[in-house]
């Protein structure tokens, strides 16, 4: 989410086809949001498909993640310098070969690389996405609309993500969630070639690759740290040799930036408490949504029973209220302010949060109305945020200021999907009290419930039922310590901010 602050530039049929060049835009944007969530819904036959591990599937959904946080401010820089139209096009051509390498990968690991170059053609896009924007459209208020419609692509485009791979996954096999971006690449690709307009970027300004990847090493590092620490069973020499190296990474990426003249990231904007506590909230709110989105989609397909199809449509209320809260909150945002505005909207998702786990066993309404309520308050979290990150700093900092908007969004989905995944597989092995007929069964039904089904269906009838019945148990009670912490996680934060801010 680089914003450019160069002068807007375009020529006039780039103005003239100024609505067709936001629709490419966004479709690109899009395709970079949805893939963080299509998975989830694909997630239980994937694992099936290829006896991937609790350990592997972490790593499936996070890699992607990652990198992008890991890439973005490294390549809204890049984009500065050699122009975004040509990042955006190079970030296509990645992204379409990544999902076709990953519709057909063979193993776990080939899909886990592919979800990392995924990653990188979505660092490439991302920035470019809001800084072409910047350039096709002259009229201030027509280019508030089209950022405006841009920032509700980007808050409810991921929540879409179960809905589209649960209609695919209804007629194809897993691979389809990958497959489905290449024709969409193919037919977004001559069309961005040929309507935006090329922005020359300044070539001499300095671009910091080994900054980029030692935050992303950084990252990746941590996060393994958490992972294997929430393990059944953790190794807990690697994890600490983990997070020392991503601590080590991270701490010499600061030093880096502090003596940078052209720094990645300014640290001196943390210090201003009103862009650090839009910063929380943003992280907060999308690890909160995330993390539950993971557990949620799980427990529809493999304690409920849904299809895939099914479950996505079963999450469709958090998407549609938080495209509704978009505007409002932007309306809001003026007359409450930013403290207010941001603390109720946490408290309104924390509540929605905690309202779904108490009702997710009653009457389908009710269960829609708290998925509403927490998808509106999200939805107006992300879009207050957003807005405050941006405002609160000087317009030659902006485009900072919007990739580190972006990369809280990527990031705290990242740790929302480490934290509450790890916290599922700890709860979950804790509780499960294997029954007594189960005999010798392998260590494995410990490490998940797609483990302890899979298991399931190789024995007999007398032995699998029970088995069956007390993991669906055991995973409830780490579907319902995702719930309660992901709701307390956002109180807290609406309460800190509101502090902090006031």
């Amino acid at each position: 989410m680089v914003l450019s602050v160069s002068t807007p530039l375009h020529t006039a049929p780039a103005a003239r086809h100024r609505w067709l060049v936001l629709g490419i835009v966004s479709v690109a944007l899009l395709l970079i949001v949805i893939d963080m969530t299509v998975l989830y819904t694909a997630l239980p036959r994937l694992t099936h498909d290829l006896a991937a591990s609790a350990s592997a599937k972490l790593w499936i959904i996070n890699i992607y993640a990652l990198v992008v946080s890991g890439l973005l401010l490294g390549m809204g820089t890049l984009g500065d310098k050699l122009g975004h139209k040509t990042m955006l096009l190079s970030g296509l051509v990645v992204f379409g070969a990544a999902s076709l390498l990953a519709a057909f990968a063979p193993d776990t690991g080939v899909l886990i690389a592919a979800r990392a170059l995924l990653g990188v053609g979505a660092a490439m896009m991302m920035p470019a996405t809001l800084s072409v924007i910047r350039l096709s459209f002259g009229d201030d208020k027509e280019r508030a609309l089209a950022i405006g419609i841009w920032a509700s692509v980007a808050s409810g485009g991921a929540a879409f993500g179960p809905v589209v791979g649960g209609a695919l996954l209804e007629h194809f096999w897993w691979g389809s969630v990958f497959l489905i971006n290449v024709p969409i690449v193919l037919v977004t690709l001559p069309l961005a070639w040929r309507y935006i307009a090329p922005s020359h970027g300044d070539r001499q300004r300095p671009w910091d690759g080994i900054a980029s990847l030692q935050v992303m090493v950084g990252l990746v590092a941590c996060t393994y740290a958490i992972k294997e620490a929430g393990k059944a069973v953790p190794d807990w020499a690697m994890a600490l040799l983990a997070l020392l190296l991503g601590t080590a990474f991270l701490a010499i990426f600061v030093h880096r930036q502090r003596r940078s003249a052209h720094p990645l990231l300014d640290l001196e904007l943390f210090r201003n408490p009103t862009f650090s506590m839009a910063v929380v909230a943003a992280l907060t709110s999308s690890a909160a949504l995330l993390g539950m989105q993971l557990v949620f989609s799980q427990r529809l397909q493999l304690v409920a029973g849904y299809s895939p199809l099914e479950a996505g449509w079963a999450t469709l209320p958090l998407p549609v209220a938080a495209f509704v809260a978009g505007p409002i909150a932007g309306r809001l945002l003026h007359r409450w302010g930013s403290p207010l505005l941001l603390a109720r909207a946490l408290l309104v998702a924390g509540l929605g949060m905690a309202a779904y786990w108490w009702v997710h066993l009653a009457a389908t309404p009710w269960q829609v109305l708290s998925l509403a309520v927490l998808g509106f308050g999200v939805g107006a979290t992300m879009t207050a945020a957003s807005a405050t990150i941006l405002m609160s700093v000087a317009p030659e900092r902006a485009g900072m200021a919007a990739s580190v908007e972006e990369v809280s969004y990527e990031l705290g989905g990242a740790l929302g999907v480490t934290l509450m995944g790890s916290m599922l597989s700890a709860v979950y092995a804790h509780s499960l009290a294997l029954p007594a007929v189960a005999g010798a069964l392998p260590a494995s039904v410990r490490d998940s419930l797609d483990e302890a089904l899979l298991a399931a269906e190789g024995l007999p009838a007398a032995v699998a039922q029970p088995l069956v019945h007390a993991a669906h148990t055991a995973f409830d009670q780490g579907f319902t310590a995702v719930l309660i912490s992901a709701s307390a996680l956002l109180v807290a934060a609406a309460a800190l901010v509101r502090w902090r801010m006031r």
